[in-house]
């Protein structure tokens, strides 16, 4: 379902931020069926993919073509959301959950797709990062340093900020949530339930 191990997902991430870069200029611009063309060439020659593998959905640039696909008629800027959207699965671990669930990749991205990165997402991943604080202890702290510093490189360097910046929201909400209520439940049944895509409880 997605990457194996936190290095794939890292390289992922990587991907996902390099494809990112050819929506920045065109915001308003909308995904037509020659902008996916040009974009699955573009992605593949950054990538040292194939065009074979944008007909497989098992791929990163298969998944890539079919969120394209999937969101035609739509802005740059709104696909791009989405996009930061699955970065940030990636880094929570939520698409390695999935892995051994009977979720398709196509059955994630059209789930999602019905989403925008609002307060509600935000919050869902936040109380995931809590469960992770129990777990580990300390892990929050460590991930928001890490997550402070990649958005201070990625500044420096110019690249898109909006993964870093979520990043630090959601672990700073995490983190608020922690502090303000020690006893913060689960997500509860009106929140984004992943388990519930897969028709699991």
């Amino acid at each position: 379902m997605c990457c194996l191990s936190r290095a794939e997902a890292r390289r992922d991430a990587a991907k996902v931020a390099l494809i990112n870069s050819l929506f920045n200029e065109l915001p308003s611009r909308r995904i037509t069926k020659e902008f996916i063309m040009e974009s699955v060439q573009e992605a593949v020659a950054s990538t040292s993919g194939t065009l074979d593998d944008a007909d497989d959905p098992g791929t990163s640039i298969g998944a890539y073509h079919y969120m394209l696909e999937s969101n035609m008629g739509k802005t740059m800027l709104e696909f791009q959301e989405l996009m930061t959207i699955f970065q940030l699965l990636h880094w929570n671990g939520s698409l390695k959950a999935l892995r051994e669930t009977k979720c398709s990749r196509q059955e994630v991205i059209s789930y999602y797709s019905q989403y925008s990165l609002d307060e509600k997402m935000r919050s869902h991943m936040a109380l995931d990062w809590i469960m992770k604080e129990r777990d580990s202890p300390g892990i929050l702290s460590q991930e928001l340093r890490m997550a402070l510093r990649e958005l201070e490189e990625a500044r420096k360097a110019g690249q898109e900020l909006r993964f870093y910046k979520e990043k630090k929201e959601i672990l700073s909400l995490a983190l608020t949530q922690i502090y303000s209520d020690p006893d913060t439940s689960s997500p509860s049944d009106d929140q984004l339930s992943l388990t519930a895509l897969c028709g699991y409880h």
